[in-house]
């Protein structure tokens, strides 16, 4: 089994989307000394962790929409927004064809 897909039992939910119990992917970042200080500091002052900190940082950051997302969901608000679509309501063949002699 690898680290990605390992079970990782957090102890309380550290935002709205997240669950008790996902999978998650370890990172090891490597910062100065003091960094990492002062980063524990503004940690405790806002009473969460320095790991809950960068996981929202990275979700911020990785959270940008991608072309293929922003393109799903235009379309799926177009089909959503078709409501009186019904195929019945089509021309036959013979319609179709004598319509285009019309032009």
């Amino acid at each position: 089994m690898t680290q990605r897909n390992r079970a990782a039992v957090l102890p309380y939910p550290t935002s709205p989307r997240q669950c008790y119990c996902e999978n998650v992917a370890n990172i090891t970042v490597t910062v100065p000394d003091d960094v990492y200080r002062r980063a524990r500091v503004k940690a405790a002052e806002q009473q969460t962790s320095v790991s809950a900190l960068v996981r929202t940082f990275l979700d911020e950051f990785a959270g940008a929409e991608t072309e293929f997302e922003r393109l799903k969901r235009l379309q799926d608000d177009v089909i959503a927004s078709v409501t009186s679509f019904s195929a019945s309501d089509r021309l036959s063949r013979e319609e179709l064809y004598a319509r285009g002699k019309v032009r």
